[in-house]
């Protein structure tokens, strides 16, 4: 393939560069980004107003489309297209249409939140029609797009090199390096980032579970709620959403004297990726307990009607405050949201190597910390630990088992478990605390009670079980009559 920079420096043939399909707030913005870097583009959508929105910009190296065939003429070749569209039917519909109008060689980008198993499907298809396919996960919202998202590619390893010149221009940078890299074959790029999705949920599912505990247990207010999270993001749990929920927690409307945050619904959405990362680990047969619970969550609070029946029927019958604690409360709630997120990515990314080692994705899990480390939604101090810890030994299976990273855990394990046995004696949910704790008491147990429920099952199913001291597989007749009282 020809070097795409050249190509460009060039301005050969005045063909543009960079094609775009789906021309909403991403699409505009990260085209954009493109033409900031001196890269002509063109950008297509079937709504006419968007079109003229994205025209009107009047920015000399963008030209919008309505005509889908006039927006690939316009390409320099090979040409290089990427969707930002919704997942699902639409992004075939997209690859359908192109067909049509593309060649051989030609390379087709798929950057929105598709289901890793569709990005398989299309990278087979698309290349047994000789074209380069390209899932490419983008994280960092509409101002990363703008100014330098994330970006995870993973596929044709051929076409990322011909791409690799624009992106690392766009992304953003963290120490002078760009927060993009090749993922790896196949689907890897949309599996990552839908892992980096799950471990977003159970983030935002813990900053709100440490909202209620200042709220309803310690009686802070919003003000007060705001001076804690300033304190914590100025520190080791510094991250892109603790600085957010930050703002959120100051902010009013102009004019108004309310926080906006108490006028808005308890009814969270989701867009499906936090649900798809826990059913692959299930299908995968691994825990990601605090990744499953912050799905689960969500789904409960759309429930608005049955809660608000439920709190007539099952009113608060414990004394909720706890104020007496002190105000070094807040010091054991800091030491409990710390291991409760390290172990948030500490499943994400085991997750990720039993992927790895399932699909052989050929990931690399520093390389993928480290370009999670800026421009990300999950972006975060721990970050660095983690690209550390990988770093140093690229075969670690599990996060919980750097030396390092351990003994920072090993010092909150007092303020996780006064935190959620508080909580559980005063009537506050907590359940992603609940299920850190769990998962890492349960992890780091020797022996399991499961031998039971392997017993259990042999006898009701004669599914079988093994010994400890015993090679083989074995089962047993367990009649009443064999049991001694």
């Amino acid at each position: 393939m020809q070097n795409l920079q050249e190509d460009i420096i060039m301005k050969q043939e005045n063909k543009n560069a960079f094609g775009m399909i789906g021309l909403g707030t991403m699409g505009s913005n990260l085209l954009q980004n493109i033409a900031d870097h001196g890269y002509p583009c063109a950008g297509y959508d079937n709504s006419p107003e968007k079109v003229n929105a994205l025209n009107a910009l009047d920015n000399e190296n963008i030209e919008g489309f309505s005509d889908l065939k006039k927006f690939t003429d316009s390409l320099a070749r090979p040409r290089i297209v990427m969707m930002l569209v919704p997942a699902g039917e639409i992004v075939d519909h997209v690859i359908d249409e192109l067909l049509g109008v593309l060649d051989k060689g030609d390379i087709i980008i798929d950057g929105g939140n598709s289901h890793y198993t569709d990005t398989e499907r299309r990278y087979q298809e698309l290349e047994g029609k000789g074209l380069h396919f390209v899932g490419m996960g983008v994280s960092g919202g509409e101002e990363g797009a703008r100014r330098g998202p994330s970006m995870m590619p993973g596929g044709d390893k051929e076409a990322y090199e011909m791409i690799k010149p624009v992106l690392e221009k766009i992304a953003a940078q963290v120490n002078n390096e760009p927060t993009v890299a090749f993922m790896g074959n196949r689907s890897a790029g949309h599996f990552v980032k839908m892992v980096h999705n799950g471990i977003e949920y159970a983030i935002m599912q813990l900053i709100s579970e440490s909202y209620e505990i200042m709220k309803k247990g310690l009686g802070m207010d919003n003000g007060q709620i705001h001076e804690v999270y300033k304190k914590w993001n100025q520190g080791r749990l510094k991250s892109y959403l603790l600085e957010i929920t930050t703002d959120i927690f100051a902010f009013k409307n102009e004019g108004e004297n309310d926080f906006l945050l108490d006028n808005i619904r308890d009814e969270a959405k989701a867009k499906g990726t936090g649900k798809w990362t826990s059913q692959a680990a299930m299908d995968l047969h691994l825990p990601t307990p605090v990744i499953d619970i912050a799905v689960s969550m969500r789904d409960l609070s759309t429930l608005k009607s049955l809660r608000v029946q439920a709190s007539e029927m099952y009113p608060d019958e414990t004394e909720m405050k706890y104020e007496d604690r002190g105000a070094d409360y807040c010091d054991q709630l800091e030491e409990a949201f710390y291991f409760a997120m390290v172990s948030a990515y500490a499943q994400g990314m085991h997750l990720l190597y039993q992927a790895n080692e399932e699909f052989k994705y050929d990931l690399n899990l520093d390389l993928i910390a480290k370009i999670w480390r800026g421009g990300c939604i999950i972006r975060s101090e721990f970050l660095e630990d983690i690209y550390a810890a990988f770093n140093q030994d690229p075969k670690l299976q599990h996060l919980l088992l750097d030396k390092s990273v351990s003994e920072d855990l090993k010092r909150s394990i007092t303020g996780i478990r006064t935190v959620v046995s508080d909580a559980v004696l005063h009537g506050i949910a907590t359940p992603a605390f609940s299920a850190s704790l769990t998962y890492f008491d349960d992890f780091r147990c020797e022996n399991m009670p499961t031998n039971l429920i392997q017993a259990q099952r042999d006898y009701f199913g004669s599914h079988t079980y093994e010994l400890k001291a015993k090679e083989g597989v074995f089962h047993t007749k367990w009649v009443m009559e064999n049991i001694k009282e």
